[in-house]
């Protein structure tokens, strides 16, 4: 079964059959040849919802869809003026995906999954994930009747594995990193006959993260921005909201892409201005984008060359710092990797790379909600009395 696009490496650019169990190309070693999906001549269709409103730009057969118009719809852009003033940029503007049906971006994806798994036959959807990917793939399984077969590193945060179990998943905790589930699951993949919905290696599912960018350019209009930022594990989130804002004709707009400093391979490749990625092993709090050994990391790097924009590291305490100024100063509850783009923001700004009329977009990728038992914070306990009280407010 082949769908309405084209694939091409992005090594060799040979052109490979746009098949619905498309994976990497076979001329290179391993999973180094990841394809990029071609569109030709796409429109804006009408809608909130991505996979409607940006069909001609996606992967998508011409069937009828399984998931429900409307699962996925329109995220809000929302002015952050208290934060923006602290940050000394012209404006800052928060995209929240945390608004989405399981609370992160990679609803997105896993939502096109869904679509072509039905499509190609499928009745299981296998994902390697640090959480985020995991529990987007269980929720719409959930809503089609598909079995979700989920690899997640132990220690995955405690509020990602309970939305997994809410949602019916078969889970597998694996002893190791979120790299050594990355490959397990490509084998059982293989093994079984699973759909496989990881990012990197399929090469259909960024496009859908590439509506988030698709939605970026249509809610600017022709206020466009200077920057937007956004954290990176893999390299494909950044990759596809780049590529949506050019397709959106925003490929003026330059990238912030951000790693936290203990899960930093490609920022490591951008200063040494290769594309060759030396594999770590990770350490950080922002466990959504604690990878250390990227698959996507190609796709990552040019295209934030492409924008005119930058890699930036940044320390645990300062993404720590940065998801708090999000909640006390802007409202937004995000996680660890969520709120990784404030502090590399403000760290741009203070080295010059950032004006301070600049026009940033930062992006929400997924929420706190996922992640309490590391935001959680002691309150007093009191008696029911006004002094109690009055004991509190004086203190």
């Amino acid at each position: 079964m082949t769908l309405p696009v084209r694939l091409r490496c992005v090594l060799c650019e040979q052109d490979r059959p746009a098949t619905v169990d498309a994976h990497v190309c076979p001329e290179h070693e391993g999973l180094a040849g990841i394809l990029d999906v071609v569109v030709d001549n796409p429109r804006r269709g009408t809608g909130d919802d991505p996979l409607d409103r940006y069909r001609s730009h996606l992967p998508l057969p011409a069937t009828p869809r399984v998931l429900p118009t409307g699962y996925l719809t329109r995220t809000p852009l929302l002015p952050a003026p208290r934060l923006a003033t602290l940050l000394g940029v012209g404006e800052l503007l928060i995209k929240d995906e945390s608004r989405n049906p399981t609370g992160s971006l990679k609803d997105r994806s896993s939502a096109l999954a869904v679509e072509l798994a039905v499509y190609g036959g499928y009745t299981d959807i296998a994902c390697a994930s640090t959480g985020n990917a995991a529990s987007s793939l269980a929720g719409a399984c959930a809503v089609a009747g598909l079995t979700a077969r989920i690899f997640v590193p132990v220690g995955t945060p405690v509020g990602k594995l309970a939305q997994l179990a809410a949602f019916g998943a078969q889970v597998m905790l694996v002893r190791g990193s979120y790299d050594d589930a990355y490959y397990l699951c490509e084998d059982a993949a293989r093994a079984f006959g699973w759909y496989d919905r990881n990012c990197a290696v399929n090469p259909y599912l960024m496009e859908g993260k590439k509506t988030c960018g698709l939605e970026l350019a249509d809610q600017l209009g022709d206020a466009r921005a200077d920057w937007v930022s956004v954290a990176v594990g893999d390299g494909c989130t950044v990759a596809a909201i780049g590529k949506g804002l050019a397709e959106g004709g925003h490929g003026d707009t330059r990238l912030l892409a951000v790693q936290p400093a203990g899960a930093a391979p490609i920022v490591d490749a951008w200063v040494r201005n290769s594309e060759e990625i030396t594999a770590i092993e990770a350490h950080t709090v922002a466990d959504s984008v604690s990878v250390g050994r990227p698959r996507n990391a190609v796709k990552a790097l040019r295209t934030v060359r492409a924008s005119g924009g930058a890699f930036r590291a940044v320390d645990d305490a300062d993404i720590e710092a940065a998801a708090r100024l999000l909640g006390r100063i802007a409202g937004f509850f995000a996680e660890p990797g969520a709120a990784a783009g404030i502090a590399a923001i403000q760290g741009a700004r203070a080295e010059g790379l950032i004006g301070p009329h600049d026009r940033v977009v930062h992006v929400v990728t997924g929420s706190g909600l996922k992640t309490t038992a590391r935001t959680a914070t002691p309150f007093p306990e009191i008696e029911a009395t006004l002094d109690a009280v009055r004991a509190v407010v004086d203190a």
